[in-house]
């Protein structure tokens, strides 16, 4: 697949330091914070792949250019290795599915898509509950929708109406603030991190139920095709 040679480990230490303007000792540093996870060759010397070298620059720019503290990039980087590993989920199991095809396997039951709103994105609490149940000004709520770090509906009178996910949310951006010291710069790429999971998860599962769905119903069809042309003409 086309994503593989990206993930490719491939430059030891010294030249992926060089690649990315750090020392190595600050690639070593960032591997024990959990910030990238390099590979590994036969004799245990670390080897970095075009992903990690982007990863790389992306904690550079998080605390040179956006001011970032190391909990913020931490987070940021959480969410960047969730994305890459939903990714490669994704990815093993339209493989998985395509072997399956390939074998023409016997078809099993499949779950399919119902196209119902996920329970935890129905919006259901008006901006004053919301904001009482994550202990926060309804003001707060409004700068947070402004700086895009949650996305609300509205009802068809135009009120804001917040989701269960809207509350981890927001519970998220406290915590970030309050407990790990991260500032607005940080919040906003962890939050558009979020939001980008969220998306990316719910579109990939769609997309693996259409293909389940659409492996049964070949496989139903296949099952009800006559046997032969000439199956009625026993009696001539």
């Amino acid at each position: 697949m086309p994503s593989d040679s990206r993930h490719r480990p491939v430059y030891v230490i010294s030249v992926a330091a060089e690649l990315v303007d750090m020392h190595p000792q600050t690639l070593r540093l960032y591997e024990r914070k959990g910030l990238i996870r390099p590979g590994r060759s036969s004799g245990k010397t670390r080897l970095y792949s075009e992903r990690d070298i982007e990863h790389l620059r992306e904690i550079r720019r998080l605390t040179q250019e956006l001011g970032v503290n190391l909990a913020g990039v931490e987070e940021v980087m959480r969410l960047q290795h969730e994305l890459d590993d939903i990714q490669s989920e994704f990815e093993a199991e339209i493989e998985r599915i395509e072997d399956e095809l390939r074998a023409q396997a016997q078809p099993r039951e499949l779950p399919g898509a119902d196209g119902k709103l996920d329970p935890k994105d129905r919006p259901v609490y008006v901006i004053s509950i919301a904001a009482e149940l994550v202990d926060m000004h309804p003001q707060t709520l409004r700068l947070y929708e402004r700086k895009q770090l949650i996305r609300p509906g509205r009802s068809s009178g135009k009120t804001r109406l917040y989701s269960e996910r809207d509350i981890e949310h927001l519970r998220e951006i406290r915590r970030l603030t309050q407990e790990l010291g991260v500032n607005l710069a940080g919040v906003e790429e962890i939050m558009r991190l979020r939001h980008q999971l969220d998306s990316t998860r719910a579109g990939l599962e769609s997309n693996v139920r259409r293909i389940q769905d659409d492996i049964t119903d070949r496989m139903t069809k296949w099952r009800t095709l006559p046997e032969g042309d000439g199956a009625g003409t026993d009696d001539g």
